[in-house]
Order: C-alpha cells, then structure tokens, then sequence
C-alpha cells in the first residue's frame, strides 16, 4: 500500500474514533446531570421529608464516581484521536508537498556563520529540518540538528541506514511516540535535566532522614497531646527544633528544589517515550544497543523518571497555601530534597546516556518516516579511494516534485570540478543546493533525492548565500572571501571538501575576479577538494582551458519566445552561449 494511501486510511480511523468518544463525552455529560439532579431528590427524600434512608445516597455517589472515571477515560481516547489526526494530516502534507508550517522549524539551531547550514536552507520555515523532524523532545531536535550540521563516519551511517530501514515501517510506534503528553509540542529540558541529575548532594548527613521523620511524627503526636490535654509546651519545643533545622539547611534545600526548575517539566513525555522505547521489539544492533542504554541497575529509566516526576510534582504543591502552612512542621521541603538527593545518588550517573539514547533514537525514527514518506528516495551507497560523487535523477527535496527537475551529476577524477554557467534563473545555484543538501543527507544517515548516489564520504562547503553585514561591518566581498578562507582551511581535512560556490567573487573587478577564480580553483583542488562553481560570467569560463584535466565545463540555458523567458532545467555539457539579462530588464519594462 502507498504512504499516503495507509495515512488515509488512518486519517479517516482516528477522526472517526474522535468523533465517536466526543459523543460519549456529551453522553457521559448528561448522564452526570442526572445523577446530580437524582442525588438531590433523594437527598431531599432522605434528609428532609425522611421518606428513605441517607443510605441511599450512596448510590448516586458510587454512580457519580464510575461516571467520571469512566468519563475521564473516553476524553483521553479522544485527544489521543485528534493528537493521531494531526500527526496523520501532517504526514499527508508532506507527501503532497503541502508541509510548510506544519512542523518545528529548528530556528535555535540556525547559525548564519556555519559553512552550509544558511546556504543549504537546514533550518527555518519551509527548510530540511522542517520536513523530516518529528521528534517530541528536545534531545531529538538537538540530535538530528547536530547530525545535519556535521558529518558522520561511513561506519555510523551504515549502522543509521539499518536502523531507518527498520523503523521505517513502524507507523504505529511514530504513531504512540505522536500522541504522547498534553500536546504537541517538543518538551523535556535536556540541559537542564542533566545538569540537575549530576550536581553535587548537600544533605549526605545520614542520620537526617530518619532525624525529619522522627520530627515530623513528634509534631503530629505533640498536635494530639494539645488537642487532647492542652498543652501546647511540647508543640512549641518540636516546632521551634524544627525550624532551627530548617534555617540551618536552607540553602543546601534550595539548591536541590530551586535547581529542579525546568529540569523537571515535562518528565511525564519523558517518562512515556522512555516506557514506549523499552516495551519494543528492535532487531538493528544499533537500535538494540541504544535500548539496553535506557536501564539504572534493576529498574529502568521510565520507571525511574517517572518516580522523578512524582518528586517534581510534590516540589511544584509548596505553593499551595495549606503545604506552606504545614512545611516546617511536617519538615516538607527537607523531606522532599532529601528524595531528591536520594534519586540523584540513585540514578543521576545515568540521565545523561539516557537523554543520549532518546535523541539518537528520536533522530532515526524522523529519518525513518522521511523515507517512508519518499519511497522513491534511495539510500546512498559509499565508496573509497579518492573523492567522488555520482548521481542519477538527482533532485532537490524541497521542491514539489512536480515541479523538480532532475539531473544526473558526476564529480571526481577527470572531472573533480563542475563551471556551471547560464543566464539567470536557469537553475545554477539550485543545482547547488541539490547537490549540497543531499550530501548532507547522505552524511546524516538519511536517504537522498535521486535514483542513486554512490559517494566518497564528504565535508559540504557552501558559499551561496552570502551577504553583507551593517552589523559586522562587512561587505558582501569581505563576507564571501572570509567564508572561503573557512573552506581553505576545511579543505586537506578528512573527510574531503565538497565546495559549492555561487557566482564566485562577483563582489569585485572582472580582471581580479578571473585571476582570482583560478587561484581558489587551483587551492582547493591541491587539498584535495572537489565542487561545484556557477557563473552567468562568460569570462569565468575561460579557466577551464587552464584547468582542463580537472575541470568539466556544464551549463544551464533558456529559450526566448513571444518576449517570454522559459527554463527547461536540463544540465548540459559545455559552456552557455548566451544571456538573458538584457531580455529580463526589457521583459518588466526597462528602456535598455
């Protein structure tokens, strides 16, 4: 069956289950009025006209508690539908190419200055990381961020393509992982979390646990001895005790309760991808290894965080006015940081490999249903020896596919540099872009927009998207040489350079831009590189002829009809013979 086939016929389940629990909720709404209204008439019958037992009003009671836990119940199911819908409908819309603005964008993880991340359009609305993230925690947008921004060992991405293979038809255990917490959004305060669990213990005095129990309890029975016999003296002599301890300890407890902060919002997300994580069935080695992560000695990490955040939500009921009133003599607060400590002894050492395994784990599954979404896309397959890329119907994944064009690219050997020149619009720094983001996907782990990639492992390098800055004070040229200079120095490492430059040095003269075109051509290939450059400066091209045994030229071109500029897409073999600037500016009206 198709994607978009199965995710409509889930569509139409779950918003017919929504739809079904949303009438038992009016249902079990109406029901609960007229056990109300029954309750008061036998509660007149009983208690004012003495015509029946009060007795009876237990009925209507144990009838009132069943409705509403049942009740409760059915408007769990049908969040859990409408959650369902939303992720089914967003799973439509992408493979309709209708995604934009449905998912998270990974704004945080933009970063203008890195060598490809704004050039290749990673992050933002409408970029690469809004159309595979699927992850409902923090640890998993950080780790499929990091993924896209850096590339992996062959290694690791071959150990990644077995685990996407695997859970790419797991649509139920996206689906569970979709529907889990109040709402949709990304949650769990990874850093925070960590670094909670692995601060330091204040209140390691042994004895004080049994010490704030004994106190605790002495408050209750010195409480019954002056309601009893009235005397307050041995209250006054427990309370007074226990407040010395209190202030005594007051910044050792602040630092455990204040600390938890945001480290322990969300625990209940946490604690449900945990359980759903560890209850599955994985055969990858990878994705089994990652599973037996989420332990702590016997019990595992679900079971642990979720007696966590038992501990947070008792930390969040201090500001209740009966808990404040209550906390010294009770000994509360101390109780509770002494609960926390204990947990930290218990299991901090292990909060941070399991934060680990959930991101990686999250990463797979948003690359696992990218590639169940695009079937068409393939996997790349990697090779060694020196830096290659071959592709076939190589396409870009951001473009609809009805309206993407693809190309075959072949880099390496003979041809370890593409000049791709043409008039603008025609497609040259898309190609750029094409090449760029898939690569990136293939270094990630992830499948690629074409009929085969077979690759050199690789380092993207782009200079596309450069610009000047009024607060750095730098112009477009000083921007676009610094970024080259990045790239030199990038270039020689492993794995090698794949540079892609657009409209090289456009920021200067004709004469400079040609001397040095050929000069950071000629660099970059003596480290080892291989790339792309685009021009619609015919005068560019003339490096090839210095650089023929390395460079290939290829080109993009246009046809003019009726006054009407058309674009076919298509790379071609050689250099373009023509320009369409002078046909642009009169096609709007300029008088040239």
């Amino acid at each position: 069956m198709l994607p978009a086939d199965e995710y409509g016929q889930r569509l139409q389940a779950r918003e017919s289950s929504a739809a079904y629990h949303e009438k038992i909720h009016y249902r079990c709404g109406n029901f609960r009025l007229v056990i109300f209204l029954a309750a008061g008439l036998l509660a007149w019958m009983s208690l004012h006209s003495h015509r029946l037992s009060a007795w009876w009003l237990v009925i209507p009671l144990a009838a009132f508690l069943t409705v509403a836990v049942f009740h409760s119940r059915v408007l769990r199911r049908r969040d859990l539908a409408r959650r369902a819908v939303v992720f089914y409908a967003n799973g439509l819309a992408r493979i309709e190419d209708r995604w934009k603005g449905t998912g998270q964008t990974g704004d945080r993880f933009a970063d203008p200055h890195h060598v490809y991340s704004a050039d290749l359009d990673l992050f933002g609305r409408g970029c690469l990381f809004e159309l595979i993230s699927t992850a409902r925690t923090r640890m998993g947008e950080e780790t499929l961020a990091a993924w896209l921004l850096a590339p992996a060992a062959p290694e690791r991405i071959r150990e990644r393509h077995g685990a996407v293979a695997e859970l790419r038809v797991e649509i139920d255990l996206r689906e569970d992982l979709a529907v889990l917490g109040e709402d949709a959004r990304v949650g769990v305060h990874s850093e925070e979390l960590a670094r909670w669990a692995i601060a330091s213990n204040r209140l390691q005095w042994p004895p004080l646990r049994f010490l704030a129990t004994l106190l605790a309890l002495l408050f209750i029975a010195s409480a019954g001895v002056w309601a009893y016999w009235g005397t307050i003296t041995p209250l006054l002599l427990v309370v007074l005790v226990e407040g010395a301890i209190m202030y005594r300890l007051r910044k050792a407890m602040k630092d455990v309760l204040h600390g938890a902060g945001k480290a322990l919002h969300d625990l209940d997300l946490l604690s449900g991808v945990l359980a759903r994580m560890e209850r599955h069935t994985f055969r990858s080695p990878r994705l089994q290894q990652l599973q037996s992560e989420l332990t702590s000695g016997e019990a595992g990490a679900s079971q642990a965080i979720a007696r966590l955040r038992t501990i947070g939500d008792l930390i969040d009921s201090r500001d209740n006015l009966f808990v404040r009133v209550l906390d010294v003599p009770l000994m509360y607060s101390l109780q509770l940081a002494l609960s926390a400590e204990r947990w930290r002894r218990a299991h901090g050492p292990h909060v941070q490999g399991w934060l680990q395994a959930i991101g990686e784990l999250e990463a797979l599954l948003s690359l696992a249903g990218y590639s169940y979404e695009h079937p068409a896309d393939c996997f790349p397959e990697f090779v060694s020896g020196e830096p290659s890329l071959q592709a076939q119907a190589l396409g870009h994944p951001l473009l609809p596919s009805s309206s993407c064009v693809r190309n075959d690219v072949r880099l390496g050997g003979d041809a370890s540099v593409l000049l791709v020149s043409g008039s603008n619009m025609s497609g040259k720094s898309t190609l750029l872009r094409a090449v760029g983001i898939n690569v990136v996907l293939a270094m990630a782990g992830g499948p690629v927009r074409a009929r085969s990639l077979r690759l050199a492992p690789l380092q993207p390098g782009a200079s596309i998207r450069i610009n000047d800055s009024l607060q750095e004070g730098n112009s477009r040229f000083y921007a676009e040489i610094t970024r080259l200079r990045r790239l030199f120095d990038l270039a020689g490492n492993d794995p090698p350079l794949l540079f892609l430059l657009d409209e090289l040095l456009q920021g200067t003269n004709s004469q400079d831009r040609r001397i040095g075109a050929e000069g950071i051509v000629r660099a970059l290939l003596a480290r080892g590189a291989i790339g792309l450059l685009t021009t619609h400066d015919l005068a560019l091209t003339e490096i090839g002829s210095v650089l023929e045994t390395r460079l290939q030229n290829v080109h993009f071109q246009d046809e003019l009809t009726a006054g009407k500029i058309t674009f076919d897409f298509r790379l071609r073999d050689g250099i373009v013979t023509k320009s369409n600037g002078l046909e642009l500016m009169r096609s709007v009206g300029l008088d040239v």
